[in-house]
C-alpha cells in the first residue's frame, strides 16, 4: 500500500506540474483548440493552480467551459522585447497594428455572433477616424494594400488566440480584394483577454507611461506582511516570466527579502514547474530542462540562429563594457563572406548591407533573453552592453585532466 500511495502521489504531482507548465506556456487555453488536452489538465487541477498562483504571484486563473486564462501582471510593464507577432510571417506588430487590435476587440464586443472581415474593417475605419487617434498619428482608411495587410495580421492574431473562429473564406482573398471571410465571435475568449488591474476607460493619466502604470497598479501594501507578500509576488513573477533575475535590478527591500527567502522561493518554483535554479553571483535563472517554456530559443539552426550564437560568444568577453554596434556590423560582414562561400549561411547574408539586419536580428534575440542591454534610441553611434548571463556562451580552452597516455 505504501508503494501504491507513493506512486499515486508522484502521479498527482507530475500531473499538476504539467498543468502548471501548460498554462505558463500558453496563458490562454481553449477547450476546443489545438491544446485541448492541456485545457483538460488545467481544468482538472484548477483549484491547486489557482491557490498557488494567487499565493506566490498574485496572478488570477480563470477557468470556464470554453477557456482557461492565466491573467498575468508582468514584472516589467514597459518591456518591448516580446512583441505580438504576425502568425503568418513572424514579423513584430507595428504601432498601428496594436491600435487595430484594441479597436477590433472593442468592435467585437458589440458585434453579433458572426461577423465578416469586411464588416469588421468598416467599423475599424470609423473608429480610427476619431480625432484623438488622428492626432496621435494613427491613419487607417483601408485604401492602401499595406492597411489591408495590417487588418489581416490582426485578424490572424485574433484567430490564433481563439477570439475568432473562421467559418468560410480566406484572409488573403480580402487583401487581394477578391473575397471576404466569415467568423464566429468567441465572446468567452474576448472577455478574458484583457489583463489589467483596472479598466483602461477609468484611467485619467495623460502620458502613455503613466497610463500603463495606472492600469497595472496594485493597491498599496499597508502592513509588513502585505509588503513582504508584494515583494514575493514580484520576485516570483520575474523568475517565472524572465530569463534571469539580476540582483542589481532589485530594490534594497527586495534584496533583503531575497537574501533570506531565496532558497524557499526557488524550491517552491521548482516543485511547481520543474524548473531548476541556477544561482550565480549576479543573479538567478530558472533553467528549463525540457526547453519548452520559452518563446525565444538559443541556439537555433539557420543563419540568424548561428549569427546570434557567434555574436554572444564575441560579446561574452566584454561583459559590462559598451560595444559600438557599427563595429559588430563590420565584424559580421567579414565572417559572413567566408560562411556564405562555404555554404553554411544563406546567400543573402553576404550581400552589401545585410550585416545591419543580421546584427539587429541577433541583438533583438539577445536583448529578449536579457543577455545584453541596448542603447536608448537616438544614441549615435548605437551601442550594446553585454550582461553577466552572456558568460555562459563564452568559448574557453578545454581543460585536460588525467595525465598523458
Amino acid at each position: 500500500m505504501s508503494d501504491l500511495t507513493d506512486a499515486l502521489t508522484a502521479t498527482l504531482a507530475d500531473e499538476r506540474r504539467r498543468a502548471a507548465r501548460a498554462v505558463l506556456r500558453r496563458p490562454l487555453l481553449r477547450a476546443d483548440g489545438a491544446h485541448a488536452d492541456a485545457f483538460v489538465l488545467v481544468t482538472r487541477h484548477q483549484s491547486h493552480l489557482r491557490d498557488w498562483f494567487d499565493r506566490e504571484t498574485g496572478w488570477r486563473l480563470l477557468v470556464n467551459s470554453e477557456v482557461a486564462r492565466l491573467v498575468k501582471t508582468p514584472a516589467y510593464a514597459g518591456d518591448h522585447t516580446h512583441p505580438a507577432l504576425d502568425p503568418a510571417r513572424g514579423l513584430a506588430f507595428t504601432r498601428r497594428r496594436y491600435v487595430l487590435v484594441c479597436l477590433a476587440l472593442a468592435a467585437l464586443e458589440r458585434a453579433d455572433a458572426q461577423i465578416t472581415l469586411g464588416r469588421l474593417a468598416e467599423q475599424l475605419v470609423m473608429a480610427a477616424a476619431e480625432p484623438e487617434l488622428a492626432d496621435a498619428g494613427i491613419d487607417f482608411t483601408l485604401e492602401r494594400r499595406d492597411e489591408r495587410s495590417d487588418l489581416v495580421a490582426v485578424a490572424r492574431l485574433l484567430l490564433s488566440m481563439g477570439a475568432l473562429t473562421r467559418v468560410a473564406g480566406d484572409e488573403q482573398a480580402f487583401v487581394d480584394s477578391t473575397g471576404d471571410v466569415l467568423y464566429d465571435v468567441r465572446r468567452r475568449v474576448t472577455s478574458a483577454l484583457l489583463a489589467t488591474a483596472r479598466g483602461p476607460s477609468v484611467v485619467g493619466e495623460e502620458r502613455f507611461a503613466d497610463r500603463l502604470d495606472a492600469v497595472t497598479a496594485e493597491p498599496p501594501a499597508g502592513t509588513d506582511e502585505l509588503r513582504n507578500r508584494r515583494i514575493r509576488h514580484r520576485l516570483t513573477r520575474i523568475l517565472l516570466d524572465e530569463p534571469v533575475l539580476y540582483y542589481n535590478s532589485c530594490t534594497e527591500a527586495e534584496l533583503v527579502y531575497l537574501t533570506s527567502q531565496r532558497s524557499a522561493i526557488c524550491q517552491r518554483i521548482s516543485a511547481f514547474t520543474g524548473l531548476v535554479p541556477e544561482i550565480r553571483a549576479e543573479g538567478i535563472a530558472m533553467v528549463d530542462p525540457a526547453d519548452d517554456l520559452t518563446d525565444v530559443r538559443m541556439p537555433e539552426v539557420g543563419t540568424d540562429g548561428h549569427a546570434a550564437l557567434l555574436l554572444a560568444e564575441r560579446l561574452a568577453s566584454a561583459i559590462g563594457t559598451p560595444v559600438p554596434v557599427p563595429d559588430l556590423q563590420t565584424w559580421i560582414a567579414d565572417i559572413a563572406t567566408d560562411l556564405v562561400a562555404r555554404r553554411l549561411w544563406k546567400r543573402a547574408a553576404g550581400e552589401p548591407g545585410a550585416e545591419r539586419e543580421l546584427i539587429d536580428t541577433a541583438l533583438r534575440k539577445l536583448e529578449a533573453l536579457r543577455l545584453v542591454e541596448r542603447s536608448p534610441r537616438g544614441d549615435a553611434p548605437p551601442w550594446v552592453r553585454p550582461l553577466p548571463a552572456i558568460a555562459r556562451y563564452a568559448l574557453t580552452a578545454p581543460t585536460v585532466t588525467g595525465g598523458n597516455r
